[in-house]
């Protein structure tokens, strides 16, 4: 389920990166905003999984303001920037969890609600969508 955060995570990232005008060779990091556009989306989108009745169920014992850090962490690393994602491999942190192909496409839409109300750019927001959704091997299991 952490990356399915991560996903939505990015995704409002890429949002925030519409407020600024980004530089032609800048990072993905860079053009999403940086740390604090990034924790703006996952912010948002954490709120959204847990009003999301398909998969809010996953989270229901999670440490959130540590899954929101990991998030944050996560996708600054996946997109070019300077953080270190310290938390378990993706394959580990759902081992058991019995994710399949449509929550795993709940939390990509609601990762996508959060990059659309900040209004990441179309480019962004499919790189970051890329970068999060090769972990989807790792997570969905059935």
């Amino acid at each position: 389920m952490r990356t399915l955060l991560a996903l939505g995570m990015l995704a409002a990232l890429t949002a925030c990166s519409g407020m600024m005008e980004p530089k032609p060779d800048a990072t993905l990091y860079d053009r999403l905003g940086g740390k604090p556009a990034i924790t703006a989306v996952v912010d948002d989108f954490v709120g959204n999984v847990a009003a999301d009745a398909r998969i809010n169920g996953f989270f229901a014992r999670a440490n959130v303001p540590h899954l929101k850090a990991m998030l944050v962490d996560q996708i600054c690393e996946a997109s070019g920037g300077p953080c270190k994602y310290t938390g378990r491999d993706m394959k580990s942190a759902h081992a058991g969890m019995g994710v399949g192909d449509a929550q795993f496409g709940a939390l990509v839409e609601d990762l996508v609600k959060s990059l659309d109300k900040f209004k990441v750019p179309a480019r962004e927001k499919n790189e970051l969508l890329a970068a999060l959704g090769s972990m989807k091997q790792d997570i969905v299991t059935r």
